[in-house]
């Protein structure tokens, strides 16, 4: 009997690599300013290599925002996480929560895949969702057990208003600031 053919990965040429890590970067700054409408093409101008490796990486537009999203999602619940093991939980909890409003008033993308807008983000970015709405959920539970945060709410509701913050986009950094104010006002224990 022979031995099983397993397949083999190959590893990416320099160029290929860095020509794939310039594409996220570029197609994470383009959905981030301009929402998730930037064509494929389009990236790959502001990226400076041709549609083809582009398509050779992500064959769709969903699997290369996937890509930007997983990495992007990853690096926030990163985020989250320090902050519980550095701050008490409401701190922990209402500054990550300025953080998103801050974030969702210049990060197009990552709100419009939060809403669902445009894109199925369960396929784009398996998991990715679930992972944040956990991080968001042990951040709203420690300051519910710490006594700081109203007991009636729950993650759909911090998501809820997380996504009505994308309107802050209208409006600039000093109006997100207030705003997330004004959620933390509404979270706290009376």
């Amino acid at each position: 009997m022979g031995e099983i053919e397993r397949p083999r990965t190959r590893a990416l040429r320099v160029d290929a690599a860095r020509n794939r890590a310039r594409v996220l970067q570029v197609a994470y700054e383009a959905f981030a300013a301009d929402g998730l409408a930037v064509p494929i093409d389009e990236l790959a101008r502001r990226a400076g290599v041709g549609a083809g490796p582009v398509y050779r990486h992500f064959p769709t537009k969903e699997a290369l925002f996937g890509a930007v999203f997983s990495d992007r999602v990853r690096l926030i619940v990163d985020h989250a996480h320090a902050l519980l093991v550095a701050e008490a939980p409401a701190t922990a909890l209402f500054a990550f929560l300025r953080d998103m409003v801050r974030n969702g008033a210049t990060d197009h993308g990552l709100v419009d895949a939060l809403a669902g807008y445009g894109i199925d983000l369960e396929t784009a970015a398996p998991g990715a969702e679930a992972a944040f709405l956990d991080v968001l959920g042990e951040l709203l539970t420690a300051a519910q057990q710490a006594g700081s945060v109203r007991p009636d709410i729950g993650v759909a509701e911090i998501k809820a208003l997380l996504l009505v913050c994308k309107t802050a986009q209208l409006y600039g950094d000093k109006v997100s600031d207030r705003v997330a104010s004004v959620i933390e006002d509404g979270l706290r224990m009376p």
